[in-house]
Parts: structure tokens; sequence; C-alpha cells
């Protein structure tokens, strides 16, 4: 059989599609930081030769940050567009690292063989499978199935502030029939298509009384306190059922659809497990919402840090004139980031007493994305996904944001198909990052199947 064919040469070659992700993954492409333009170059560079080599017609295109790479091959049936990201998270620390991060290498994992290094599983590993499920694809028949772009970034992890005006400028070469994006996790060993993704606003507060740090024998008690005033205001942001208190908040937040209560119900989740790999046991959200919700469908506002005062070794007695904090809201349905930006922003300025003032600065702004699973792509991706696991493949919600889907829908007029093999402890963004080798190799013959059924 024609799939058979592709599906053989996928296990034939597998050792030299480990081999070039290993090339790729030498390359330290961290788009936040300066110093590694070059590196970002290089990557974009590494890719478009590596589709070119494959019979797409693929080019480095510069913006105002770092490329985007854009390939493009196929003809007949459906058109196709792939995105993934060849950008990686800094590595710092790297004193927690068992190895150095841009020198991947094959490791004993918990279920099996693993490659280790940053970017294995974001986004470089994941994007892999998708151009060797195309190589194997031209290497067998001499063509791709059907009409195919493929669209890489180079500054996902660093807000994207290019991918927009990209989308815009190029919306007639970038808009196809569905988008396909590889981005996200399995559900343990239950393979999964992300059909809901939970927008996100970032916020910082600054909130500033006297001109200089005030000792604390000499002004304690009298002299207002900036860290006593955002710790009581950053307490309030919840109420005592663990609903967020911002005004009008929930609007927009709908119910989670039966049908998908039922498919989250059958997956088994044991909250306990979950959070018992990273040293907790109890879930800590919302009274009244079962832990999945918690996580893909139900909104949340949570504290990244905070700062003030002396933090340094040992001790110091000062009321500090400064106290700040960085939160993060992630959204659900069709909850409107700028409307809750500034309901949350008069909120704040409500409580802020004489003798102190506010700042505020945003960290973005995007809405969360929903996708059509009515839509036939959607059900034909998912019988593929459970013929290559056997197993039968799940439609779930991702606690993250992918803001790319959204802009997919917005600009570009199409929905998105997110299918992803990483896993809970592949350790992204942190130190000793990780893909198991067998997600490598079943994405790729997943990526196989699903281009065969998409195509037919």
């Amino acid at each position: 059989m024609t799939l058979d064919a592709v599906l053989s040469r996928v296990d034939t070659d597998f050792d030299a599609s480990v081999a070039r992700l290993m090339r790729l993954l030498e390359i330290p492409s961290i788009s936040t930081d300066p110093a590694y333009a070059a590196d970002c170059d290089a990557a974009a560079a590494w890719l478009a030769e590596d589709l070119t080599g494959i019979g797409l017609t693929a080019s480095v295109r510069p913006t105002t940050g770092r490329a985007m790479v854009v390939g493009q091959g196929g003809d007949g049936g459906p058109h196709l567009l792939f995105y993934g990201h060849y950008d990686v998270q800094p590595a710092d620390p790297l004193a927690l690292w068992d190895s150095p991060p841009f020198e991947p290498r094959i490791e004993d994992g918990p279920r099996g063989k693993v490659l280790r290094g940053r970017g294995a599983a974001d986004d470089k590993g994941q994007l892999m499978t998708f151009v060797e499920a195309c190589r194997a694809w031209t290497a067998v028949h001499g063509a791709l199935p059907c009409r195919l772009t493929v669209f890489f970034e180079g500054e996902e992890e660093s807000g994207s502030p290019s991918l927009v005006p990209f989308l815009k400028d190029n919306a007639d070469e970038l808009s196809a029939d569905v988008a396909l994006i590889c981005d996200t996790d399995m559900f343990d060993d239950t393979p999964a298509i992300v059909t809901q993704l939970r927008g996100l606003l970032g916020e910082e507060i600054i909130v500033t009384a006297a001109n200089r740090d005030l000792h604390s024998g000499h002004y304690g008690g009298m002299a207002a306190n900036p860290a006593r005033v955002l710790a009581g205001i950053l307490a309030g942001l919840h109420d005592d059922r663990g609903r967020i208190t911002v005004p009008g908040f929930y609007d927009g937040v709908p119910p989670l659809d039966p049908m998908l209560r039922a498919q989250w119900d059958e997956l088994g989740f044991v909250p306990g497990e979950f959070l018992g790999e990273v040293g907790l046991s109890q879930p800590a959200g919302e009274e009244g919402k079962s832990p999945l919700e918690m996580v893909w469908s139900e909104p949340t506002c949570e504290i990244n840090g905070m700062i003030s005062g002396y933090t340094g070794e040992g001790f110091k007695t000062v009321l500090p004139a400064q106290a700040s904090a960085k939160l993060s809201f992630r959204l659900v349905g069709t909850q409107d980031p700028l409307a809750i930006r500034e309901s949350f922003r008069a909120m704040v300025r409500d409580q802020i007493p004489p003798d102190c003032s506010v700042e505020f600065r945003d960290h973005g702004a995007s809405p969360a994305s929903h996708m059509r699973t009515d839509a036939p792509a959607f059900e034909t991706a998912r019988q593929a996904l459970s013929r290559e696991w056997e197993r039968e493949a799940a439609f779930i919600g991702a606690g993250g944001s992918i803001p790319v889907a959204g802009y997919f829908q917005t600009h570009l007029g199409m929905d998105s198909l997110l299918i992803g093999f990483g896993r809970s402890d592949d350790a992204i963004h942190s130190p000793n990052e990780k893909y198991d080798l067998a997600s490598f190799h079943k994405g790729i013959r997943s990526w196989v199947r699903i281009l065969a059924a998409l195509s037919a």
C-alpha cells in the first residue's frame, strides 16, 4: 500500500532523522537575546536549506525582528499550512543542566530513550516530526500528497512582535484550508488534538510611596508602605471560594460543552499524580470545578513575581519606597483582554491610599481560541492519530496560550489542528529539556497518516 511504503521509509530512515534533529538543536537560536541574532539567522537558513532538499521551494524572509521561513510544494487536493517555531528559550540557569544545553545527546528516560537539549520538545523536535514526514513522502512518491505551505517563525519565545504584520502582508500566500500546528502535548499516552486554548493578559503593577527607602524604626507605623498596600491588593484578587474579584471578569466565560466534559471524564485524570510530579498534592483552584476544568476551560489570575525592599543576604529594616508585582490572566471563551485590563486597573487605582501612586506596564494581551471541531478535518485527523497510537485520540483543552492559532483565525480565516507529541515531563523552558524518541518517531508516522487522510 502507498501509506505502508511511506511508513516503512520513516522507520528505516529514523536514525538519520534523529541526526538531522540533533544538528538543528546544536544551533542556539535564542530569540530574546540580541547576542544570538546570528544563531537565529543560522537556524532559519538551515531549515530553508532542509526544506529545499525535500523538494519545497523555500526561502528565508526578513522581518524587523527574527526571520521567517516559508516553503511551498505539492499540487492538488487541500491546501495545508504547517506552522512551527525555530527559536528557543534561554538556557539559564546553566548550572542546573546535567549536560550542555546545546550539545544534544541521547539518554535513557522513564519510557525509553530521550533526546536531551534546549529546544528538543519546544519546538524543534516537534516541527521536525512534520518535516521528516514530508521527507518520507517525497522519498517514496517523488512529491507531496497535496498542496503544502510550511511556515516557521523565529520569535515565538519573545512575544512574536513580527508575526501579525507578516501574516497581514503575506495573507494570500499563507491562507489555506486548515493550519497544522505541532507545539502541544499528548495526554499521558493518549494522542490528542487541542481544540481550545486560553488567552493571555500580562500586567505589571508598580506602587510608589516615599522618595527613598525609609528606616522602619523612624517611620514605621506612620509612613505609607507600598509593599503592604500591594500585598493587600493582591490578596483581594480572589474571594474565599477562589473566584476572581475583578469586576466583569467572568463576562464571556461559557459553560463547558457536555461532549467535552464527557471526553475529559473518560481520560482518567488523577490530580494527585499530576501535582505529585512537582511536589504538591491538592488542587487549589476555584471550588466546584474539576481539575481539568481548572487548567483547560476556566480563567485564572496568578501572581508571577513580587519585588520590594531589601531581598539580599541578612536583614535590613526598611520601609521600601516601591513595590511591584507581575500578574498573568489566562482567559477563555469570549473574554475581552483589553476590557479586563481596564477593569483591573480601575480596581487597583481605587485601592491606592494617599501618599501612594501606581503605574502599570502591559505585557501583551490575546484572547482565547476555540476550534470548530465539527469541521471534517478534525475527525479525519483524530481517526488517523488513533490508528497510529492504537488508542482513541481525544479532543482536549490546553492551559497555555498559543496566540498564533488565534491570529490564524483572525487574519487568515482558518482554524488550526493543534497536534503535538510532547510529554508533561519534557521540562520545556526549564533545565534538562528532553523529547522522547518514541514521541519523535511516532510523531513522524502520525503526520504521515494525517497527511494521507486529509489529502484523501
